[in-house]
């Protein structure tokens, strides 16, 4: 049987057999190339006899990070089916919008969501469950009883190959349309900058319903015939002891800002010497300066870079030489994509000055499922709006300012939060800190600074506002501060700004 095109573990398995491809932390399982395609050969003829699944059906997931979800994606583009997996940290009301809204056969899920996933079906109509319960692993069973092959359905670009839900801040969530297309050139926009080969090891500790945890880096990993080592849930001295370990030999990470705020704050880290193959990249949120300056005094350059579920994946990327001399710099555009900034009153931005990033090009998703008011209110002359505020240099590198939504105007003045939080974190006391807009009845809105301090440290409201003064704009100063524990954050580390909101944003 001729192996397609698209079928990049059908063709590593032919030519990179005995080579790993996955590693599970969580259970130890290991599988090489050959392994891998077997089961999912097996998975796919299996979701086909017992479920009934078929070309563009979809098959929902409700499971904690583990090989098992790469086998089930990787089925899925086998028969043609569409891979839904979902944020496990939703409430059952939650999920019930977004299985109601993608309708799928068959839902797999981990023992601790089984009473979930029960309530799910019955509301929803999901005509067939596959646990994953060690003690009576029904998906596993599918994989031992499967027999026959499957013949591989043909695919293009423009079918569809996930679908990933929003977080869904505002309203109900929205399912993102990834298609095999913009997988590919999410892989090819990566493999420049980023360095990824058959040589390859990534470690996936975003979560698997994420793009980061599907696409950045592991599923160009597996186009190119590397190793991709799953890890449950993130763990921060377990991810710094891997930087660490020149046997294990990590080489692609991607974290969100908080991933590294957390590792710098373990007692280990004054003593980390880490893997000089290591390629450490942060995104998902604008990575403070000092946060940089920690990892670099340590021996890592963090490289940054910026993209959204949308894309599947980057859009901007920094090349590793570029990483210290633009510190703060997301980078340049990838090769397949095209990026304006754009004003508020519609025109691009020069150089300097913020606007909205607009994009375009073969990895950005032709819409949202079953939602073309959403897509519609999305885009602009073929243009995806991304929300995001940014600037450019003299040479043409994005500094991402902000969420454009976070900005608020205070006295006529906009201000980015992130730019605030940029400057706090120059005191060594904050572990964590977030700026909300609240409203005033002199400025319309003025800043609110809510802090998290490290274990055994102090710091008093006034210092915070000495700080502001020396390093500030007086529009700038936050004008009231709230002390927390921790900050709320969402599934991939992003502090989650709607909840301070609500908590905080009162007068």
């Amino acid at each position: 049987m001729a192996i397609p095109a698209y079928d990049w573990i059908a063709h590593n398995a032919s030519t990179r057999g005995d080579c790993v491809a996955m590693e599970d932390l969580a259970t130890g399982r290991v599988f090489t190339y050959a392994e891998f395609d077997d089961r999912i050969g097996r998975l796919a003829a299996g979701l086909r006899a017992r479920f009934g699944v078929e070309r563009g059906d979809r098959v929902a997931v409700l499971a904690h990070n583990s090989t098992d979800l790469f086998e089930l994606q990787f089925a899925c583009t086998r028969i043609g089916a569409v891979f839904a997996p979902m944020n496990w940290r939703l409430t059952v009301p939650e999920l019930r919008f977004i299985v109601g809204d993608c309708q799928p056969v068959v839902m797999c899920y981990d023992p601790e969501f089984g009473d979930a996933a029960l309530e799910l079906s019955a509301a929803c109509g999901v005509r067939h469950l596959c646990g994953r319960d060690p003690a009576d692993n029904a998906y596993e069973r599918l994989i031992a009883e499967a027999t026959g092959d499957v013949a591989p359905e043909p695919l293009t670009h423009d079918d569809v190959a996930t679908i990933l839900y929003t977080s869904g801040t505002t309203g109900h969530p929205k399912g993102a349309i990834i298609t095999h297309g913009m997988r590919f050139w999410q892989t090819i926009n990566l493999t420049g900058p980023c360095r990824v080969t058959t040589d390859s090891t990534c470690l996936v500790t975003l979560p698997q319903f994420h793009v980061g945890g599907l696409d950045v880096f592991a599923n160009p990993v597996f186009h190119y015939g590397g190793k991709a080592v799953v890890m449950r849930a993130y763990d921060p001295a377990l991810t710094l002891r891997l930087f660490c370990d020149r046997e294990a030999n990590i080489t692609h990470f991607i974290g969100a800002p908080a991933h590294f705020q957390f590792m710098a704050q373990l007692p280990q880290f004054a003593e980390a010497s880490f893997n000089p193959n290591l390629l450490a990249y942060v995104a998902a949120a604008p990575v403070p300066l000092p946060l940089l300056h920690q990892w670099r005094d340590r021996g890592l350059k963090l490289i940054q870079g910026y993209g959204m579920t949308e894309t599947c994946g980057v859009i901007t990327m920094m090349e590793p030489g570029d990483a210290l001399p633009k510190a703060g710099s997301a980078g340049k555009a990838c090769l397949h994509v095209t990026m304006r900034l754009v004003g508020a009153d519609g025109t691009d931005a020069p150089a300097g000055e913020i606007g909205e990033i607009w994009v375009k090009g073969p990895s950005t998703t032709p819409g949202y499922w079953q939602r073309p008011e959403a897509t519609a209110g999305a885009f602009t002359d073929g243009w995806l709006r991304t929300g995001d505020a940014a600037l450019t240099d003299k040479d043409g590198f994005y500094y991402i300012v902000d969420r454009w939504k976070d900005m608020y105007i205070s006295g006529g003045e906009n201000v980015y939060p992130a730019e605030v939080e940029d400057v706090l974190y120059q005191l060594p006391a904050i572990a964590e800190v977030a700026i909300i807009g609240v409203a005033d009845e002199r400025w319309g809105e003025v800043g609110r600074a809510i802090v998290a301090l490290k274990p055994d440290h102090v710091l008093t409201e006034a210092q915070i506002y000495r700080h502001c003064e020396a390093n500030l704009a007086h529009y700038k100063h936050p004008r009231s501060i709230r002390f927390v524990e921790a900050l709320p954050r969402n599934a991939t580390g992003k502090v989650h700004k709607p909840t301070l909101r609500q908590r905080f944003g009162a007068v």
